[in-house]
């Protein structure tokens, strides 16, 4: 079924995170010969490294890995890491369900290097281009896929693919005019960037957001900083508990996908109206129970080290020698003010991934919404104008069409498995049109 031709696949997968690793796990599993390549703009996998503070945990269950919930038996489970690794009786030891983001880290690490022969990493993907036809809008049967190796100034090659999945991550979201320099951060940086200052010279450090990020990393620079104040900002009177109940998970269900996918307008937005809290601007009880213990701990021996600005926006960042003047304004006084900190930390989130820059010559095919947005069928696959044949499906940037868990680690190894049923399914209709006097099964909508 697969393609022998030099520089030519089957499959050519858009970045190397945990999506397109567990896409590539359930290829291997399917066993369908069909080949792949990976190209990933990093210079190795890496997952929110900059986010791995050591009290750090995740916010799903470890049986929400790269593999469980497609294949309980796969070897390639958190559970096989574990036994992998010697650590699978002291980790039930624990009566814990949540894992520490840098053992999941280290969990994927693990799966990955059974898939290093496939991917090739410190490569950019310039964008999609068609190939030279024998008619003018005759059918396209694969894509060109430029991609640039070795940073701004190396070479450039050219990779024919008969699908695409792309997969190129979120982009972290900045306030309005706000610039990241040496004293002002966004929480993706944050650990190479707190590494590279000298701690004595962090006396006062302020952090943006009310989330999960926020949270922790307002925790973490209290306790890594005795004698240093730190200022929470944030836009709510106080962080907000997420919604981690058994009915309220079930947003993130593989059946709810379905649900979501197939419902009305009006169901997609009571879906997010009622259950963004899940996940979105929310603290785990944990967390926010230790922060408020440090808080009364504070009050306790008059040292006042945390300090919390509620109902706070920052509006500007300026930079003055080596610190930094954050202007904020208060809904509570309905005044600005400034604060002047050695850093200034913004946990304030990320933008979706947005499949446009990669789409290229091939973006004129997609069909649209009437909104505007790209119709994505329930496999994942772009919906698109018949002469375009070959498949493009998106890992990320389907919040519109398939609902809360497009851009977390819930549903990755259900959307793996969906992506490669969808791309043999597709690949055995093409192999059957070609052969005259066969029946063609119908593909997946």
């Amino acid at each position: 079924m697969g393609t022998n031709d030099p520089g030519s696949y089957d499959v050519v997968g858009i970045g190397f995170g945990p999506a397109n690793l567990a896409l590539a796990i359930a290829l291997e599993e399917r066993q369908d010969a069909l080949t792949a390549r990976f190209f990933e703009r990093k210079a190795a996998l890496g997952w929110h490294r900059d986010m791995l503070v050591p009290s750090a945990k995740m916010q799903v269950s470890f049986l929400k890995d790269l593999v469980t919930f497609r294949n309980p038996a796969s070897r390639f489970s958190f559970v096989s890491y574990l036994h992998a690794k010697n650590r699978l009786a002291r980790f039930a030891n624990k009566h814990d369900f949540f894992p520490t983001r840098m053992e999941f880290h280290d969990y994927l690490e693990w799966a990955e290097t059974q898939f290093r022969d496939r991917v090739v990493y410190s490569a950019d993907v310039l964008g999609l281009r068609l190939p030279e036809r024998a008619e003018p809008g005759g059918p396209v049967d694969r894509l060109r896929v430029d991609v640039r190796r070795n940073g701004p100034d190396g070479p450039v090659s050219t990779e024919y693919a008969r699908n695409v999945v792309i997969s190129t991550g979120l982009v972290p979201r900045m306030p309005l005019a706000i610039e990241r320099d040496r004293s002002v951060w966004h929480s993706s940086e944050f650990l190479s960037r707190f590494n590279g200052r000298d701690r004595a010279s962090l006396r006062r450090v302020a952090v943006v957001g009310a989330g999960q990020s926020a949270a922790e990393l307002t925790r973490f620079l209290y306790d890594e900083l005795p004698d240093s104040t730190v200022y929470a900002l944030m836009p709510s009177y106080g962080y907000a508990i997420a919604d981690n109940t058994p009915f309220a998970n079930e947003v993130f269900d593989p059946a709810a996908v379905d649900d979501y996918h197939a419902g009305s307008r009006r169901a997609k937005e009571a879906t997010w109206r009622y259950h963004s809290n899940t996940n979105y601007s929310v603290v785990d009880d944990e967390v926010l129970a230790s922060l408020y213990a440090r808080a009364y701990d504070d009050e306790v021996s008059e040292r006042h080290r945390l300090r919390f600005l509620r109902l706070s926006r920052a509006t500007g960042v300026k930079q003055v020698a080596d610190t930094a003047v954050v202007t904020y304004h208060s809904l509570e006084t309905e005044r600005s003010a400034d604060l002047t900190v050695d850093a200034v930390v913004f946990a304030t989130g990320y933008e979706a991934m947005s499949p446009e820059r990669i789409l290229g010559e091939a973006e004129p095919y997609c069909l649209r919404h009437p909104d505007g947005s790209l119709l994505v069928g329930r496999d994942y696959r772009l919906v698109t104008s018949p002469e375009l044949r070959c498949g493009i499906y998106l890992q990320g940037g389907t919040e519109h069409t398939h609902g809360l868990a497009s851009s977390l680690l819930s549903n990755l190894a259900m959307r793996g498995g969906d992506i490669a049923e969808s791309l043999v399914e597709h690949s055995a209709h093409r192999s059957l049109s070609a052969s005259p006097g066969q029946a063609v099964p119908s593909g997946r909508p």
